[in-house]
């Protein structure tokens, strides 16, 4: 018996054929290119002049002591992602969601760092962090802290973390927004009959708003850790990866296949970035799913 295939059904897959072919192009296809490239020694892009190694490069990535770094300070990008963008952006959330005069203009404000280009941002903090006349050392230095004024990118103690701070400073917005939009889905009364029953603001906070933001948290969770584990921008444009204290997995994966012209090393550090990333999301998804469902 043939099936007929009805021009609505059709009608999805038109609309969506150019935007996953574009996907497969510029996304699936490079992913699978880099896996090749990371099994080969090659000191150019181009497929006629490679050296089939094996696993060599991945050999020499777990010897290699600025790999290590760069692992570490990725660490250090995803524990504060997670530690502060997601609290922060919840209470913001929660603060913004109130009815009082000038609501509106207060979040605008507060979301303009996530409308700015990565570049302007790096060049707006190189200013604030610069050591001689930058405003946060200027600061520190009007209100008679002089000691707490750092070289902040030209430290390698404070190197990281100052760097983690605007990443934050950028990303606390993004959650915001996503929290405002779950606080807005939750039934007003909900909330106003567990007022009635005598619920705390604490009682309602853990049992009512917690559990129906959970698709939220999924998300700013997941973004989080993606936009951590992928953290280049802002390292490139406030050291031009010259600052190897401050390296990450991103910025060495740039350094390697585009300064020292070493394709197939920087490719075997995408492909180990790539196995790292998605093992986070798909173990905090399956987790978050499976705790859902015992709910």
């Amino acid at each position: 018996m043939k099936t007929k295939i009805s021009k609505t059904s059709l009608l999805p897959w038109m609309f969506l054929a150019l935007p996953l072919t574009m996907y497969l192009i510029w996304v699936i296809l490079p992913v699978f290119q880099s896996m090749l490239f990371s099994l080969t020694s090659r000191d150019t892009i181009m497929y006629g002049q490679k050296k089939f190694i094996g696993l060599g490069n991945f050999i020499r990535l777990f010897q290699d002591s600025q790999f290590h770094l760069a692992l570490y300070n990725n660490l250090i990008w995803l524990v504060f992602f997670v530690a502060l963008p997601i609290p922060l952006g919840l209470g913001i959330a929660m603060l913004f969601n109130q009815d009082y005069k000038g609501a509106r203009l207060y979040k605008t404000l507060f979301y303009i760092p996530m409308t700015l280009s990565f570049a302007v941002i790096g060049t707006i903090w190189t200013w604030i962090y610069h050591p001689d006349f930058g405003a946060l050392n200027t600061l520190l230095r009007s209100i008679g802290w002089e000691s707490a004024a750092k070289q902040w990118l030209g430290d390698k103690r404070y190197m990281t973390f100052a760097l983690v701070f605007v990443g934050v400073w950028r990303q606390v917005p993004y959650v915001m927004i996503l929290y405002l939009a779950g606080l807005k889905n939750i039934p007003d009364e909900l909330v106003e009959a567990s007022m009635i029953d005598g619920a705390s603001w604490g009682q309602r906070f853990r049992h009512i708003i917690i559990p129906l933001l959970t698709p939220a948290t999924i998300i700013a969770m997941t973004i989080s850790v993606i936009d951590s584990l992928r953290a280049f921008d802002i390292v490139y444009v406030m050291t031009n990866t010259k600052a190897r204290a401050a390296e990450v997995l991103a910025s060495y994966m740039y350094s390697s296949a585009f300064h020292y012209q070493d394709y197939g090393y920087g490719s075997a550090i995408a492909v180990i970035q790539f196995i790292i990333t998605f093992s986070f999301i798909v173990v905090y998804i399956n987790s978050t799913l499976k705790n859902e469902v015992q709910r």
